[in-house]
């Protein structure tokens, strides 16, 4: 059995500070950016909270709200049932809570992005990142830094399209499949999906999707605040809403760094 000290002295470090506590989670609004399709698919719905009452005479003692929104809005949790290539694997509420939470890997690519915001990592970006940090963590997170989340308060700026769609960095089909191979329990982003802004015309089309959520890996989107965490060593949490059958929920995505 394990000592349950280790949980009690793990709670004293957090209260005094000796653990901080990093929210890698974006705020939920109505400006919160989402993801556009074309216009011949089905769209997400934006953030919305409809007011029920508020210390008013629909309820003279509380306020609340109902929301309204796609289960892909936000920092949010990609489940592998999201893609076809997981169609059978876990909805977001079967995910055993075990696998929300592992150490983090961070890989920065932020300069590279700022210079080119369809940056795509690559097998060989990964590989030397292994070389010099050592391997990608068994049952962990491999967390994609790229600067993008100084965006998230400006949708048109998030999403940064044009007429050949939207230009934000993600990953080469190479990577997307290297990373499915891996032990992770999944790939997190800055950016609104885990693809590339271009990834609809790659070969495959979205390919992180494609093979990550069809190796039962799991997908973290619209992160805030990698820029806090160590390369190594951080343990992040991943909270989605358990929907039964949905392909994903809003998550709050916590860091433990030591101080």
């Amino acid at each position: 059995m394990a000592d349950p000290t280790e949980l009690t002295a793990l709670a004293a470090r957090i209260a005094s500070g000796g653990i901080q506590v990093i929210d890698l989670t974006s705020p939920l609004h109505a400006d919160t950016p989402i993801l556009q399709l074309p216009p011949e698919f089905g769209q997400t719905q934006p953030f919305r909270l409809e007011e029920i009452s508020r210390y008013d005479d629909r309820g003279p003692a509380w306020y609340w709200n109902n929301i309204r929104t796609g289960e892909h809005t936000g920092t949010h949790l990609d489940a592998p049932n999201h893609w076809v290539t997981g169609r059978g694997k876990e909805d977001v509420a079967s995910i055993p809570p075990r696998r929300l939470i592992g150490p983090a890997a961070v890989i920065d690519k932020a300069a590279e992005a700022a210079k080119n915001p369809d940056y795509l990592l690559d097998v060989p970006d990964l590989e030397k990142w292994q070389e010099e940090n050592g391997e990608l963590p068994d049952k962990g997170w491999l967390l994609f830094r790229t600067g993008w989340s100084a965006r998230g308060d400006d949708p048109a700026a998030f999403a940064n399209a044009d007429d050949r769609g939207s230009h934000t960095p993600g990953v080469t089909p190479e990577a997307a499949r290297y990373l499915a191979g891996t032990g992770l329990l999944g790939f997190g982003v800055e950016t609104v999906g885990t693809d590339a802004g271009q990834a609809p015309g790659f070969t495959p089309p979205f390919p992180c999707h494609e093979a990550v959520l069809g190796a039962g890996k799991y997908g973290l989107t619209q992160l805030r605040n990698l820029d806090k965490l160590p390369v190594t060593g951080a343990l992040v949490i991943a909270a989605p809403l358990p929907i039964v059958t949905g392909s994903g929920s809003p998550a709050r995505v916590l860091a433990l760094v030591a101080a």
